[in-house]
């Protein structure tokens, strides 16, 4: 792991920080993240499940933010009134600074038995309350990008948005960043291999680019087997900029101020 200086602080703008095995301990997890330079991070939540959880570990430590949303690959664990319950949360954290989003939401039919219909439907409920609280959103898609991308184009969010995990084409990226959203670059850019991934965040302006962990998820090169952590960011960085061949203090700072700007982060 790289430490960075003070001055090349860096966002992580997609960590699941209440799993295993942050939830264990999170206080020291937290504490070595921003060692590294991590200054702060968004924590965006799967469904009802850990909506209070996530919320409460915000309120705990500094620096800390979060989403709320039904996650499509949850989606069997809810119920038809889901939609009305997350209404009510968004509507109880309005004056919570910490709630910066509507997410993770998306599509997912790469899912066994996927329900396409109540996906649509549930993403679909979720453009329009991000859109009335006048919040970004989250963005998950496997196996249903022409799917999503319709759906977009129908719901605009106003607030724009971040479609976390891209592992897509330019031509892909381009017709997000045309919506007003964000591209997430995260560990897949680490693996030399993903030349598609590498070619497609070397090309796209910079200020379209945020930076994420999916921690403890998408593993960098080199921790294959191990939970990804947040402080590993700033070697997805690191790579960033050397396929974009920039200075590491560029990326950082760019990456970080546009992550602010999306999620309404105090620097």
């Amino acid at each position: 792991m790289s430490v960075v200086t003070n001055h090349s602080v860096i966002i992580d703008s997609h960590c699941h920080f209440d799993f295993a095995p942050f939830a264990e301990n999170p206080h020291q997890a937290w504490t070595q993240a921003q060692q590294a330079g991590v200054k702060a991070m968004v924590i965006p939540t799967v469904g009802r499940s850990n909506w209070q959880t996530v919320s409460a570990l915000c309120q705990q430590l500094s620096g800390l933010y979060y989403g709320l949303g039904i996650h499509p690959f949850f989606n069997h664990q809810h119920s038809s009134e889901v939609v009305a319950e997350l209404t009510a949360r968004l509507a109880e954290a309005k004056e919570d600074d910490r709630c910066v989003a509507v997410g993770e939401c998306g599509l997912d039919f790469a899912v066994a038995g996927a329900q396409r219909e109540q996906q649509l439907e549930w993403l679909r409920a979720q453009l329009l309350l991000a859109n009335s609280y006048k919040l970004p959103v989250i963005l998950h898609c496997r196996k249903a990008f022409p799917e999503l991308v319709q759906l977009l184009r129908q719901h605009p969010p106003m607030a724009g948005g971040v479609y976390h995990g891209f592992s897509g084409s330019y031509q892909q990226a381009t017709q997000l960043v045309d919506l007003g959203i964000k591209i997430g670059v995260g560990g897949t850019i680490t693996y030399s291999r993903a030349h598609k991934t590498r070619a497609t965040v070397a090309k796209l302006p910079l200020s379209a680019l945020l930076l994420e962990t999916d921690a403890p998820d998408m593993p960098v090169a080199g921790y294959q087997g191990q939970p990804n952590r947040p402080e590993r960011l700033v070697d997805i960085a690191m790579v960033l900029a050397e396929i974009r061949a920039e200075d590491y203090a560029q990326v950082a700072q760019v990456t970080t101020l546009t992550t602010a700007e999306l999620f309404q982060i105090k620097l």
